[in-house]
């Protein structure tokens, strides 16, 4: 999802709704009445043919063929209890006839007024709850957009800033306990969601780093859920560690067996990091801030994070961490097997500015010698494991024609210090956005569609560990139900003088958008990768000043440094940032369908397709590049197929618009490859996950068979091969709706 997906609706339609009444007959004999619901016949047979049939049948007149003065009085011929009774008969009926023409009447009157009433598109139920019982929406986009920009202001958010706290802790507790307070006091519905995980701490000893013998100094920073114990080894510049600087190192005939490899933070996660040094048999990972990236952080500065190549609690991978749950020992896939630990620019200074050994590879800015077989360094991890119990805070808006659909709008409370732009501002915005929505609701007659639900996760610093518990544990029925994921943490974290050509704030802003890739730190990975949610990460950052906001990952994320990022502006960029964010919700559940693009992955697709079609020689014998074009041609077909029937439906239909809408939210999902194990490969998404199951897993196998190396395996290329294809395949069955319009030209 990008800002350019955010579209401008079409003119509201009108959905009025029609009452046809039941058909009320008289006739000579019956009357058809539409009473209590049910289609009830009085049949009655009227006086003339009771005469005849007195006359008749009954013996009473002795002259049959004399014409009967209709409006005479007739002497009975005498009162035998048979007359008698047919009197009282008469009678009775008489009466019964006249109370139900009044009956009828009387009910036509009521019945009238109650029509009229029902044809407006919302109506009052017997509890007072407002219940929308068209298609259309009640309030135009210009008008809803309006509303929320009214509702949010700069003095509101300086008043709902508030410290952030360590996961797990009792300030962790309070703050989430004040945030639910604010769910309730706006009177949405709420919940906690309790779990118990593993996280990590410093240990009684502390942490320790040597060079040639010579302690490094003191160690405040780690990174969590590094392999404890000792490591030793002579020490290896690899730049930022990502795999092409790995790459260039084997280049110049330089292994990493047994080395300890020093690192600048930046461009790749920590996880990254280490996952790629352990891969080559390094001993050890040491990770600095580099000052040409960090300018405006001191040399003392102490680095904290991660290094699960994961999310979640990486002691139950792929199930969820209820307490009382007892599951099989097990842990992750992503975490290390080698020890990390972060230093400071002072502490890496010391040893580069001693380094000998071969030069930096070209290009390597600010590394000289990559160190010598000499240079020793020695790292002690002492961290211990923690179960700690952690709580998720939720608040729904529930909609008004498909509750049982929404968009999630999430942000971590929880920093390794002050933690202001990472979860502080972040979850200011998520409170305030739920206390405008709720006004408008129930002030402003704003009825959205859909409901919104409202998440303040824990544990965020340690890998999304509180987003991905929830959705381990309610996988089932999220990935159909919740369509999207809105991300606000770190929402701000500079000043911005460009201008966002589709910005929904309301004015020229800079906002970078992310889509997944790459952003195991980022809540919104497990939501595409893990559950097939389409979401939405975003930051207004700075570009005026040329650097990222150095001070995420540290103790110095204060509000005084951000206000100096921002040049005091802190508040006015958080409202913008809300704004936006809610812009994008309130489409979401404001519009007949879903403003998500299905065309978009046509290119990504064809582009994965086009790198492997470079390597026809490459591929195993009875495999062709066919195949995935094939598949490849049959999504395209698909999505366009869908283009075509929302142009042609009638969209004033619920039921229809529904249908389509659960078309379009099974292509993420669809894209979560079904073959692989969710404990072992959780980023099961194809496009946009990692693994050998997804389709640069595939192009990478196939440089790995063309360099020969010791893990490509041409079988297992086969399997991957065709199961890729296959989900490719099967995304553009279910995307193409029912079983006869489907595509198969594999």
């Amino acid at each position: 999802m990008s800002a350019s997906e955010i579209l401008t609706p079409p003119p509201p339609p009108i959905f009025p709704r029609q009452f046809n009444g039941e058909p009320r007959s008289y006739t000579r004999f019956n009357l058809t009445q539409n009473m209590e619901g049910e289609n009830s016949q009085v049949e009655m047979k009227l006086s003339s043919d009771m005469d005849e049939e007195a006359v008749g049948g009954n013996g009473v007149g002795e002259h049959h063929n004399h014409v009967r003065d209709p409006y005479a009085v007739h002497k009975p011929a005498g009162r035998t209890p048979r007359n008698l009774c047919f009197m009282v008969f008469a009678s009775l009926l008489i009466l019964i006839i006249g109370y139900l023409i009044g009956y009828l009447a009387h009910r036509r009157q009521e019945i009238a007024p109650r029509c009229a009433a029902s044809s407006v598109p919302m109506e009052e139920s017997i509890t007072g709850t407002i219940v929308e019982t068209g298609a259309a929406p009640l309030m135009d986009w210009s008008d809803v957009k309006s509303l929320l920009q009214g509702k949010l202001s700069d003095s509101l958010f300086e008043t709902t800033f508030t410290d952030s706290h360590q996961a797990g802790s009792d300030g962790d507790d309070i703050l989430g306990n004040k945030v639910l307070k604010r769910f309730k006091a706006k009177g949405m519905q709420t919940w906690k969601d309790e779990h118990f995980v593993k996280l990590v701490a410093p240990g009684s000893e502390p942490n320790r780093v040597t060079y040639k013998g010579s302690d490094l100094g003191s160690l405040s920073g780690y990174l969590a859920y590094s392999k404890t114990g000792s490591a030793q080894g002579a020490v290896l510049h690899g730049n930022y560690g990502e795999v092409d600087d790995l790459n260039k190192l084997q280049d110049k005939n330089i292994a990493l067996d047994g080395r300890v490899l020093l690192v600048k933070a930046g461009k790749i996660g920590f996880a990254e990091k280490v996952a790629n040094a352990a891969k080559l048999n390094a001993s050890a990972v040491l990770i600095y801030p580099d000052p040409a990236d960090y300018t405006r952080v001191g040399g003392s500065t102490q680095l904290y994070g991660h290094v699960h190549l994961g999310s979640g609690d990486p002691y139950t991978p792929g199930f969820p961490s209820f307490n009382h749950t007892q599951f099989p020992p097990t842990q992750s896939s992503g975490l290390p097997t080698i020890v990390a630990q972060t230093i400071t620019t002072d502490m890496a200074s010391k040893i580069t500015s001693n380094l000998g050994g071969h030069n930096a590879p070209s290009g390597w800015e600010h590394v000289g010698k990559l160190g010598a077989d000499s240079d020793m360094v020695t790292v002690v991890v002492n961290n211990v494991l923690a179960d700690k119990k952690i709580t998720n805070v939720f608040g729904v808006i529930k909609g008004f024609v498909d509750p049982d659909r929404y968009v999630v709008l999430g942000a971590q409370r929880d920093a390794w210090g002050p933690g202001f732009a990472s979860s502080t501002v972040g979850t200011s915005v998520l409170v305030e956005l739920a206390r405008a929505i709720s006004d408008m609701v129930g002030n402003d007659g704003f009825r959205p569609r859909r409901s919104i639900v409202f998440a303040s996760w824990s544990a965020g610093e340690y890998g999304s560990v509180g987003a991905t518990e929830w959705l381990e544990g309610y996988l089932s029925s999220l990935n159909m139900k919740a369509f999207s994921y809105i991300n606000l943490d770190r929402v701000v974290s500079g000043a911005m003088p460009l201008c966002l050509v589709h910005s929904t704030a309301g004015k020229c802003d800079a906002v970078v958008l992310n889509r997944g890739n790459n952003m195991l730190n980022d809540p919104i990975y497990p939501f595409i990768t893990f559950s097939g949610i389409p979401s939405v990460s975003f930051r207004f950052t700075s570009v005026r000043f040329g650097f990222e906001y150095p001070y995420f990952g540290t103790l110095q994320d204060t509000r005084a440094r951000l206000d100096a990022a921002t040049s005091n502006q802190v508040a006015p960029m958080a409202v913008l940032a809300a704004r936006f964010a809610g812009h994008m919700a309130l489409r979401l559940v404001h519009d007949h369908l879903l403003r998500l693009d299905v065309d978009r992955y046509n290119a990504e697709i064809r582009s994965h397709v086009v790198t492997i079609n470079r390597k026809p020689q490459l591929l195993p014998n009875v495999l062709t590049v066919r195949w995935l074009m094939s598949a490849s041609g049959s999504y395209s077909r698909a999505s366009r197929s869908l283009s075509s029937d929302i142009m042609n439906s009638d969209l004033e239909d619920v039921e229809m618009c529904r249908s389509i809408n659960d078309r379009i939210m099974r292509v993420e999902r669809d894209f979560l490859s079904p073959y692989v194990s969710p404990r072992e490969a959780p980023f099961r998404h194809i496009l946009v996950g990692s693994g050998s199951h997804t389709l640069k897993g595939l192009s990478d196998h196939l440089d790995a068979l063309e360099k020969s190396n010791p893990g490509a395996d041409v079988d297992l290329f086969r399997n991957q091969f065709a199961l890729a294809t296959w989900t490719i395949q099967g995304c553009a069955n279910t995307l193409a709706g029912d079983i006869w319009s489907m595509d198969n030209l594999i």
